[in-house]
């Protein structure tokens, strides 16, 4: 059962989400052979200002 966890700066819609979603099951599934019915996948969205790069916060200048 393939779990995929993708964590990301800000927001995504609904309709984003949804594609990234079938891209990811359908990949998993021709490459790996793994059964899109068993494929679980999560977004986690995370506020910029609980990100850095290079030091520095995502929400500063």
């Amino acid at each position: 059962m393939p779990y995929v966890n993708i964590r990301i700066a800000g927001t995504l819609t609904r309709d984003q989400k949804r594609s990234i979603a079938e891209e990811i099951t359908d990949t998993l599934e021709r490459i790996a052979g793994k059964p899109a019915s068993y494929t679980y996948v999560a977004f986690d969205e995370l506020p910029d200002e609980n990100w850095a790069i290079a030091g520095k916060l995502l929400d500063e200048d």
